[in-house]
């Protein structure tokens, strides 16, 4: 090659990349165990808020609602939150929200396709980042259960059932990592989701930066089969990168958990390079550390628990070189009461503990670069305070498989608002 086509060549590969550049602003991406924004550093205050994509649709859902919502969220300094992107449900699958978008496989009710759109329409218009859980190891969105029962044409052992245990239910949902036909329904909606056209913007969601990354599935765990577990999440995060390498990946998993039967493992889980980052759920209450009916020695018992919990992710992390998102935690209001109207002081210490250690992460450039606190019920209030939701009833952030008003955080909760809101400026 001479000296002249040796320029060309270079000056042909320096408009390549800076039209490669220019043609993906706005994604988030992972460097320096940092996310980025168009080379900037990206961290976050953030919220579940699975129920959006039903709140969205223009004929079943309450878009009045969802903006209001939306801008109450944008107000306290949210910036992203953590959403459904699949919801499988036939008639008969109970526990479950409905109206669900995959009502068999392959058929979708438009309604609340458009009503995602409209959503990530919104989120954009909020400068607002997504992430897309695609399944859910739990009955509430459908997930692995259903998929397995669409093949086999049996019944759930639900565990809200009497005639049923959680080890029943586990037992069944965890078989969907060795059966190929319930794996191939969900590649088929994950291609179906990925190059989705939003109705609105007309652009397809694997182009859209409002969306920050996927996620495999809502806390997927192995239980005894780990190695089915983690080939199926090394298999799919493949699939998805190679529909989609503008958006990240991640897995949906708790972390660690507060024991081993569940069969995950973070650093294992995590050791793959189609996964981005990190995702941590810390739940003091529903692993037996603290509930709102105990007092002080036990909060603080619960805090240290937490605190060494937060320590092992850090190591993992580290050895891994990717950030966390702390994606989940929350604790029941007083007294362990479902009242909308109860208070939340064991609530409010509890979030000023994480928030706490999430800002000062991001402050002092540790691994932990985001929060996403479980969940902005804003507006709806439980008809049936302390029971299973049913079809026809509001929309909380309180999943259906879950008593309705547990964990939720209301629009009228000004002190757990006012938190947020603090935090949030903090690392702005």
């Amino acid at each position: 090659m001479n000296i002249k086509q040796f320029i060309l060549s270079f000056l042909i590969a320096i408009v390549f990349i800076s039209c490669n550049q220019k043609s993906q602003p706005n994604f988030v991406k992972v460097a320096d165990n940092n996310f980025k924004i168009n080379n900037e550093n990206y961290s976050f205050i953030g919220s579940n808020y699975w129920q959006g994509m039903n709140l969205g649709a223009p004929k079943s859902g309450d878009r009045d609602r969802l903006v209001r919502e939306l801008n109450e969220m944008q107000s306290l300094g949210i910036t992203n939150l953590r959403v459904l992107a699949a919801i499988e449900a036939d008639e008969e699958m109970k526990y479950c929200i409905h109206p669900a978008l995959q009502t068999a496989p392959g058929v979708y009710n438009e309604d609340i396709w458009e009503g995602l759109d409209f959503l990530l329409d919104e989120m954009k218009k909020r400068n607002m980042k997504a992430v897309m859980v695609l399944g859910n190891f739990w009955t509430w969105s459908g997930g692995f259960p259903q998929y397995l029962k669409w093949v086999h044409n049996d019944t759930i052992p639900f565990p809200q059932d009497p005639a049923y245990s959680w080890q029943n239910f586990t037992d069944y949902s965890k078989q969907f990592y060795v059966n190929e036909k319930a794996q191939e329904m969900m590649n088929n909606h994950i291609k179906k989701v990925i190059n989705r056209k939003n109705s609105i913007t007309g652009t397809r969601y694997k182009d859209d930066p409002t969306i920050m990354s996927w996620q495999l599935a809502n806390e997927p765990r192995g239980y005894d089969m780990p190695n089915e577990f983690r080939k199926w999440t090394v298999k799919t995060a493949a699939f998805i990168k190679k529909l989609d390498n503008n958006h990240l990946v991640c897995l949906g998993t708790e972390g660690n958990t507060s024991g081993k039967t569940a069969g995950v493992d973070a650093l294992l889980d995590n050791d793959n390079p189609n996964i981005d980052y990190i995702t941590m759920h810390i739940w003091a209450q529903n692993w037996g550390w603290f509930n709102p009916t105990q007092g002080e020695e036990a909060f603080t018992d619960a805090l240290k628990k937490v605190d060494a919990y937060w320590n092992d992710h850090l190591v993992v992390a580290e050895k891994l070189n990717k950030p966390i998102v702390l994606e989940e935690f929350g604790i029941a209001r007083d007294s362990s009461s479902y009242n909308p109207k109860a208070t939340t002081v064991w609530r409010d210490r509890f979030y000023t503990h994480l928030f706490s250690k999430v800002t000062t992460s991001i402050k002092e450039g540790k691994y932990v670069k985001g929060l996403n606190f479980w969940t902005y019920s804003g507006e709806g209030r439980p008809p049936r305070p302390g029971q299973f939701w049913e079809k026809g009833d509001v929309f909380l952030g309180d999943p259906p498989h879950e008593l309705q008003g547990w964990y939720g955080v209301y629009s009228t909760d000004l002190r757990t608002l006012e938190l947020v809101k603090k935090y949030s400026d903090k690392i702005k």
